[in-house]
């Protein structure tokens, strides 16, 4: 129980830094440096103002300095973060695992609400994380003999990183070849690109971390939330398009978790 605590908490904390990721990364600018500061007064935000959660609560979630709301999107990272955290160690424990997944949440979570505002996701997740990705899969293959290092886990990574963007690639360029070309229909609000090249940069880093199978499924699974909430804004708000990254990111969360039942229900 104790166990459980400590790492919700580490999550919450994380998702905090993860909040200033999200902010700053399409501005171009340093996640690092300077400090957290109110985006509103750019007053530098205190350490007891800076605490997941307890300090939302306690500043009544308006700034301390100018008295702007601070958008829920904050405690909302924290606690998915922390969320994901838990689930993750309540599955694998303190493993490689645990560390493994989390890096890949973390990455899924920034693309995800920074796609939703901006409609792009950053080189900096969906390449640099890829990479990140491929070699920590890499080290699955390192045991306690060095001489008799195995291949498959980077090998599953190298192919899942190809198979995660050739295949939603060639999705886009199908629908877009027939859409547009061959049944003559206007662009979508400009665009002759159904797909963009961030969702599939995107597939492929989650393609890194998954492999071949759990990748494709994450490509089958996604088009089905997507569809939902692409229905519900073409009625509300007459837009044909959406963000995807978060339904890739979504669907690569219900394959990490749930891939061994949906498997054993497509195959009996």
């Amino acid at each position: 129980m104790i166990g459980n605590i400590i790492v919700f908490i580490f999550g919450s904390v994380i998702g905090s830094f993860l909040n200033v990721c999200i902010h700053r990364m399409p501005k171009s600018e340093s996640v690092v440096w300077p400090r957290s500061h109110c985006p509103k007064c750019s007053k530098r935000i205190p350490g007891y103002d800076n605490i997941p959660f307890i300090s939302f609560i306690l500043l009544k979630g308006r700034c301390r300095f100018c008295k702007e709301k601070i958008s829920l999107r904050y405690p909302l990272v924290e606690l998915i973060t922390g969320l994901l955290f838990l689930a993750f160690f309540m599955r694998y424990g303190l493993s490689y695992n645990f560390f493994f997944y989390a890096v890949l949440a973390s990455a899924l979570i920034i693309a995800t609400f920074i796609d939703m505002k901006h409609r792009i996701i950053p080189d900096e997740i969906s390449i640099g994380v890829l990479i990140i990705g491929f070699i920590l899969s890499s080290v699955r293959g390192v045991n306690l003999n060095p001489l008799s290092f195995s291949f498959k886990p980077m090998l599953s990574s190298f192919f899942g990183i190809l198979i995660g963007a050739g295949i939603i690639y060639l999705t886009g360029w199908l629908f877009d070849l027939v859409y547009f070309k061959l049944l003559k229909n206007p662009p979508i609000n400009g665009e002759t690109e159904s797909m963009g090249v961030g969702d599939v940069k995107l597939l492929a880093m989650i393609g890194a971390f998954l492999g071949v199978p759990r990748t494709v499924l994450t490509f089958f699974i996604a088009p089905f939330f997507g569809a939902v909430i692409g229905i519900i804004t073409l009625i509300t708000k007459k837009d044909h398009t959406i963000p995807y990254g978060p339904f890739l990111s979504l669907a690569a969360l219900i394959s990490i978790f749930w891939w061994d039942k949906i498997l054993r229900f497509l195959i009996p």
